[in-house]
């Protein structure tokens, strides 16, 4: 199956609208609203240089991504470009650890589902309320493309509106005083409890590891790729906005928590936006952020299902995964790839009834990890896009990565700084294990592969 046959397959749905809001959407998360808390208690007011940090490297890391997207617009992204540039084997640990992760990740957010619908409905069981997420976002996926973008436009929509009317009540509260008789609060709280790096560079350092599993999922902008309209208009468009979110939407957002409130005592009165809505006299504070973190937990389990019903699909083309996910349906979405994941999926719905919640605790770690593989070979593949490109090719790419190569060579430094700090925080060092198993297993079921077919799989050049 070829590179014409692959784009004329895949319907681009996807409009200029949709790719905004997914980008968006995947750079801020529920973390922000209920995760948050521990990050900052980790930095202080100084996790602040920790997301300015991390959101200069995620950027680098999604400009490597658009240079290689624009260039060559398909729906399997990295792990087609990891394919082509480094090997049959990249391309077959890049597209399953990347399907792994939103497996994993879409297990933890169908459990979300469950925790927010019982503080509505306690009676309704949890294992219920995640199955019926499952089906709704699954049935989603499978009508077209379009029906995922415009699902996702307005759930990401909801997010942007609940983050921007926090930062504009809380200036509201910082600089006139509203909901505070009047009187003006300032920005005192950001260094009048043990300052501004109360617990030194260790805390900033070990705050980075959370600060980059928040932003895990900004990488879809890449998957949209293969389904957009104009890749080579919204792709850059979508791309060059994602600092800019980042800076708005967690530095701002978290700035303002811990100006109103002292960052040691963020979280210990539940959710900082629940109290900064109520405190200026927003009824029902507390529904309304529950039903935003909803939304937000279904946004990211749909993001899931979508990039690995693509990932499934461009491993078939690429000889590295079962030819049966090649297939599209009449509205040429993959619907084998999204079903297969929503099979993975149901574990989730059987674990919420048999198993206690702790189950969960390990999969930020987990997927930490994941993501930052495909962060890596992301950055890695571009060094080889570069090497491969003659002269000319060079200086016709339309949307080149700043400051190459010191750019990417400072990022690749950067991520494995974050896996080495992964081993210093309790609970995450599970990851430290997880993480080399599933490579190992990746590598037997790749040379078993190989050897079931009479050799080394045939690279499909044309699947670029």
């Amino acid at each position: 199956m070829g590179k014409k046959q692959e784009r004329e397959e895949l319907s681009r749905g996807l409009s200029n609208r949709h790719i905004q809001l997914i980008a968006l959407g995947g750079a801020v998360g529920v973390g922000l609203f209920y995760g948050s808390a521990s990050t900052i208690q980790l930095a202080g007011p100084a996790v602040i240089f920790s997301y300015m940090f991390g959101g200069l490297i995620i950027f680098t890391i999604m400009r490597a991504l658009g240079e290689m997207a624009v260039a060559e617009p398909v729906s399997g992204s990295f792990s087609s470009y990891a394919n082509r540039y480094l090997g049959p084997f990249a391309g077959y640990l890049t597209g399953w650890t990347y399907w792994f992760m939103w497996v994993i990740v879409g297990m933890a957010e169908i459990t979300v589902v469950g925790v927010y619908v019982n503080y509505w409905f306690p009676d309704i069981p949890q294992w219920a309320s995640a199955f019926a997420a499952l089906v709704l976002i699954t049935g989603v996926n499978l009508i077209n493309v379009r029906a995922y973008g415009e699902f996702e436009f307005w759930f990401a929509m909801i997010k942007v509106i609940a983050i921007i009317g926090m930062i504009i009540a809380g200036l509201g509260i910082i600089l006139f005083g509203f909901g505070n008789g009047g009187d003006s609060l300032g920005f005192s709280n950001l260094w009048s409890h043990g300052g501004m790096f109360p617990n030194g560079m260790k805390g900033l350092l070990l705050s980075l590891v959370m600060v980059m599993f928040s932003f895990g999922g900004v990488e879809l902008i890449g998957i949209t790729a293969g389904e957009a309209h104009n890749p080579k208009k919204t792709i850059p468009s979508a791309i060059n906005s994602v600092i800019w979110r980042i800076l708005i939407f967690y530095i701002g957002a978290l700035g303002i928590m811990m100006t109103l409130y002292p960052w040691n005592k963020i979280g210990s009165n539940g959710s900082p936006f629940v109290l900064i809505f109520d405190k200026i006299g927003i009824p029902g504070a507390a529904d309304l952020i529950n039903f935003v973190v909803l939304t937000a937990a279904l946004s990211a389990f749909n993001s899931g299902l979508f990039s690995t019903g693509r990932m499934l699909y461009n491993l078939s083309l690429q000889n590295n995964g079962p030819k049966f996910f090649g297939k599209l349906n009449k509205w040429s979405t993959p619907s084998r790839g999204i079903l297969f994941s929503s099979a993975f999926l149901l574990i989730a719905v059987i674990l919420n009834y048999f198993v206690p919640e702790k189950v969960f605790l390990y999969i930020s770690a987990v997927a930490t990890v994941a993501v930052i593989t495909s962060w890596t070979i992301i950055l890695v593949t571009q060094i080889k896009f570069r090497k491969a490109k003659s002269k000319e090719e060079i200086r016709n790419l339309e949307f080149k990565l700043p400051f190459f190569p010191y750019s990417s060579y400072i990022a690749l430094t950067f991520l494995a700084l974050v896996i080495v700090l992964i081993a210093f925080i309790d609970g995450m060092r599970v990851a430290l294990v997880v993480g080399p198993v599933w490579f190992l297993v990746l590598y037997i079921g790749f040379r078993l592969k190989g050897s079931v077919k009479g050799g080394k799989p045939i690279e499909d050049k044309k699947a670029v």
